[in-house]
């Protein structure tokens, strides 16, 4: 959100392309992307981002529609610009979500013509939505680092604990209990003693863990695995465990990471309908 103003922005071959249908929406006035492209020092400087990330340009069309700007009758859509330049710094798009959109440099730059107080805080806002995904990406790298040592657990629960007598009934109890092992040692209850205190929340108790208590988590799957596979007792190894978060938690949390979360209730929700 800009000054009021919904700016959407997407990836196309994983670069940031901001939308500049919608950061129209904030000039006073009739404005439209194609009184912006017709103008010369637009396309000069369009020419030169091109020049330097697109190796496929077709600089010699460029330069015959950028020998017309400044003439009165000379106007053209993004649509023709892409086609005779073969251009990658905008790009049209149809469909419900279509529309105009520029690569993050040029859109800055349109940004100034909306304003040069609208440019400073898209570029803000920007900057504010990439240090989010970056949280979210760490957050997710972390958890996707427990998931496959969960399955080092398992494995080891499986092979160690599991005897062949067991029901299917008792052998799930048997990994939920040793999951419970990790719990306790870490967040200090167990995965029903979570529910219990909180109803009204989705998922379990390792999906509000901050980054910090993942990365341990991960750390105590691969201990507790070892442990399990040298015989050790559940009861010495749950206070080896808890020994190891609290050792480990303090560390990173002074190690001048940054302060990052969980997911939220509606990310997960919108996780879950992808």
């Amino acid at each position: 959100m800009i000054q009021g103003i919904e700016v959407s922005v997407r990836k196309f071959n994983d670069e940031d392309y901001i939308s500049l249908t919608d950061m129209i929406s904030a000039k006073d006035g009739e404005f439209f992307v194609i009184d912006w492209l017709r103008n010369r020092n637009t396309l000069e400087y369009i020419g030169i981002w091109e020049r330097v990330h697109n190796a496929d340009f077709n600089y010699g069309e460029f330069t015959t529609i950028k020998n017309q700007a400044g003439v009165n009758k000379f106007k053209i859509g993004v649509q023709e610009f892409v086609a005779r330049t073969n251009a990658i710094s905008i790009r049209a798009t149809a469909g419900r979500y279509g529309g105009t959109f520029a690569h993050k440099d040029i859109a800055f730059e349109f940004g100034m013509w909306i304003s040069p107080e609208f440019k400073i805080y898209l570029i803000k806002e920007f900057q504010r939505l990439k240090e989010n995904e970056q949280v979210q990406l760490q957050w997710t790298a972390r958890r996707e680092l427990t998931k496959l040592n969960y399955h080092i657990h398992t494995d080891a629960i499986k092979e160690n604990l599991i005897v062949p007598t067991l029901t299917e009934k008792q052998r799930s109890f048997v990994y939920a209990d040793e999951a419970d092992v990790l719990n306790v040692a870490l967040f200090g209850h167990t995965a029903s003693q979570w529910r219990s205190a909180n109803p009204d929340k989705k998922g379990n108790v390792r999906d509000y863990a901050n980054i910090h208590q993942l990365l341990v988590l991960a750390n105590m799957e691969s201990y507790n695995s070892t442990m399990i596979k040298a015989g050790m007792i559940q009861s010495e190894r749950i206070q080896k465990l808890n020994d190891m978060a609290r050792a480990q938690l303090p560390i990173l949390m002074q190690s001048g990471a940054p302060v990052l979360f969980g997911r939220s209730e509606k990310e997960r929700n919108a996780e879950s309908q992808d």
